[in-house]
């Protein structure tokens, strides 16, 4: 099925603005983009090659679309909606991709604590609705989250039955399945890891620190890397990140897991995307700290022509991340300015900022950073 014209043809699911890196990337590597999104907010639209109107989880449409085309590849960052379709086609046209197991269990948080449980991976304790109702013994304070969305959409912590009955309904109609998990909720610090694979093999290139709003959404303000952590601490949170993806069954592309380290050094997985981060996390800040071209390896993977070169040792070990506009992190800000070797590479100064913070969607404006070694 593969495209025999000099020209490779990569097909990109989503059109907002979390894509548009990906799409200077490829076009910056000479290949034709065809972007397949819903219209509303589709800014890479003027950017791509050839656009197509059609919602990226209309699965069957878009293989059609591909065949006819003849893509080499298909591929997306950031978001998790777009990834059953991409495994769906790949299968189908017999491209580099995961398995339609794989992003299922990849994207519904409920399948993904099953998949973790059954190989006895940390996890928090975890109910279904029914479940929890049931109990007369509720172990509070608890998280509830919708099985199917991602950036802190419909996520809150509860700590009686009345604030748990409210919040399943918030998260249930913010499910797209209409279905919601119950975790146990784990206090400590919040990492993620930042990995690329390819046909089963797995390479770790950075670890990531979180700054979050706190209860009771716990709305992500900051990400800086690489995370400050010791090597006893590497070696587990290593550990634990390769049994997730394969737990996961995750072979090929760009992943982003996160996790919780507590006080006494246990590591939680909360959850894990089989995607860049986002948050200008896989976009931005792993190039800027590690000199690792991610959004090339992410397209050579797609393309099937990811190098050995790009599995050697990361080499360069400078400092970078995004401070979301808000009012909880203006003195890291400021700390940060004292340093000597601090650059503003990107910013958005987007207002009004607003005072609280439900989900991402809220935050207005940014500062991307870098302090070169």
């Amino acid at each position: 099925m593969k495209n025999k014209s000099k020209t490779k043809k990569l097909a990109i699911l989503g059109a907002s603005y979390l894509q548009v890196p990906l799409v200077v990337k490829a076009k910056s590597l000479g290949l034709e983009t065809h972007c397949f999104s819903w219209e509303v907010g589709a800014v890479a639209k003027e950017l791509v090659d050839y656009f197509y109107p059609i919602s990226v989880t209309e699965k069957e449409l878009i293989l059609e679309k591909c065949k006819q085309i003849g893509i080499d590849g298909i591929v997306t960052i950031a978001t998790d909606l777009p990834v059953p379709t991409i495994s769906f086609i790949a299968e189908k046209m017999r491209l580099i991709g995961n398995t339609e197991k794989s992003a299922f269990i990849s994207t519904n948080k409920m399948a993904m604590r099953i998949a973790f449980a059954t190989r006895n991976l940390p996890i928090p304790l975890f109910f279904n609705e029914k479940e929890i109702i049931e109990r007369k013994d509720i172990p509070f304070p608890l998280i509830v989250k919708p099985t199917d969305r991602s950036g802190s959409r419909g996520i809150q912590i509860v700590y009686s039955r009345s604030e748990l009955n409210e919040a399943i309904r918030v998260a249930k109609n913010i499910s797209l399945n209409k279905e919601v998990i119950i975790e146990s909720f784990i206090e400590g610090r919040e990492i993620s890891v930042e990995t690329i694979s390819f046909k089963g093999k797995h390479k770790i290139i950075t670890y990531t620190d979180k700054v979050t709003t706190g209860p009771p959404h716990f709305v992500e303000l900051e990400h800086h890397q690489p995370a400050k952590l010791s090597n006893s601490i590497i070696e587990h949170v290593d550990e634990i990140t390769l049994a997730s993806l394969e737990a996961l069954e995750i072979i090929n592309g760009a992943s982003h897991v996160e996790l919780k380290i507590t006080e006494d050094g246990d590591i939680y997985i909360i959850e894990v995307g089989a995607r860049m981060g986002g948050d200008f996390i896989g976009s931005h800040l792993v190039e800027l700290s590690t000199g690792f071209d991610y959004l090339k390896a992410v397209i050579d993977v797609a393309l099937d022509c990811y190098t050995a070169q790009l599995l050697s040792a990361i080499q360069c070990k400078n400092q970078s991340g995004v401070l979301f506009n808000s009012l909880n992190n203006c003195k890291n800000s400021d700390k940060l300015l004292e340093s000597g070797n601090y650059h503003i590479i990107y910013h958005d100064t987007t207002e009004p900022i607003k005072l609280n913070f439900t989900n991402s969607n809220d935050r207005s404006g940014y500062k991307i950073y870098q302090i070169k070694e």
